[in-house]
């Protein structure tokens, strides 16, 4: 027989089971995880300033991530002829969702941050799946008493409001609350384009706090090694991942969509050379809304990203 992955185990195809992120084993009991990778669910929306629906991201992403379960021998990529997330080499786990209570953000918040502060303390990288890009505040509270690092945004928008209304933990601010932290080194922002939900104050002091800001034009104009050449080398990166940082035309389902946005190569591209070029301590990926996700192109494409991802730290660090 072929090495497909199906002689031994059961079939378990996409269509059948349960929708754990890639069909990968369930952990409930946050103090007994034991693994590389461990992922959890942030169905949070209450920061969104048009439309919501991001809280059923994490219920979408797992659904369309069972496209790529097959088999059980690992994902062969005949362009870099690896093949990734082997069963018996990488250990992934799914451990649920925090607990969100409606109309309670600080809460909500606080309940993100556990899961993740769980998921540092057992060893493991931690993947959210958001939820808003407010989330990424409470991921990146988690990380207080670990090791310095950068972060790599990829979005439309700069997230770098300080205070709008009174809010300051809305899916606008989660940029300028991460720069404050002492922890956070700096931050590139990478596909920021058009009409910004910030205002030319926030990017005169992104630019002030750190950050390297580049639109997708500037991006492609420079290309991915440039790109790459301005974050730091050998450093730890967390990355975070707004769907809307890809174009509409592939990614419908968000609640902020933005035309002129990456295709899939080229975030992919960009991820595989940060890989290589420093250690990815973290990631989330928010801001997918089911609901205006009639194909199911976008959560496809958050699996498909996420899993690639995935396998590539895996990789990287094994190699």
């Amino acid at each position: 027989m072929s090495g497909h992955g199906y002689e031994k185990g059961r079939l378990n195809l996409p269509f059948v089971g349960l929708c754990t992120f890639g069909k990968y084993p369930y952990q409930p009991d946050w103090d007994s995880i034991d693994a590389d990778f461990a992922v959890l669910g942030a169905p949070f929306d209450f920061g969104t300033q048009f439309r919501a629906g991001a809280r059923f991201g994490p219920r979408g992403i797992r659904e369309a991530s069972t496209l790529f379960s097959f088999g059980h021998a690992g994902a062969y990529d005949h362009e870099d002829d690896v093949t990734y997330l082997e069963a018996d080499k990488v250990r992934i786990v799914d451990i649920g969702d925090a607990d969100i209570i409606h109309t309670d953000t600080m809460q909500s918040h606080a309940n993100i941050e556990t899961g993740v502060r769980a998921i540092l303390k057992a060893g493991a990288i931690p993947i959210v799946l958001g939820g808003d890009h407010s989330v990424n505040i409470p991921c990146i509270n988690a990380f207080s008493d670990q090791e310095p690092f950068h972060l790599v945004q990829i979005d439309a928008h700069l997230d770098f409001v300080d205070e709008r209304h009174g809010v300051r933990y809305g899916h606008g601010n989660p940029m300028r609350r991460a720069a404050e932290k002492p922890y956070v080194t700096g931050l590139s922002q990478i596909g920021i384009r058009n009409v910004s939900s910030t205002a030319r104050d926030g990017y005169e002091d992104a630019r002030k706090m750190g950050s390297d800001i580049q639109s997708v034009r500037q991006f492609r104009a420079m290309g991915v090694e440039a790109m790459l050449d301005r974050i730091p080398a050998g450093g730890r990166y967390y990355v975070t991942i707004d769907i809307d940082g890809f174009d509409p035309s592939i990614a419908p389902g968000t609640g902020t969509p933005s035309h002129g946005g990456f295709l899939y190569y080229e975030v992919l591209e960009l991820m595989a050379g940060l890989i290589k070029r420093g250690d990815v301590i973290g990631l989330d990926l928010v801001e997918v809304a089911p609901d205006y996700d009639l194909s199911g192109s976008t959560t496809t494409l958050a699996a498909q990203i996420l899993l690639n991802i995935i396998g590539r730290i895996d990789y990287a660090r094994r190699a």
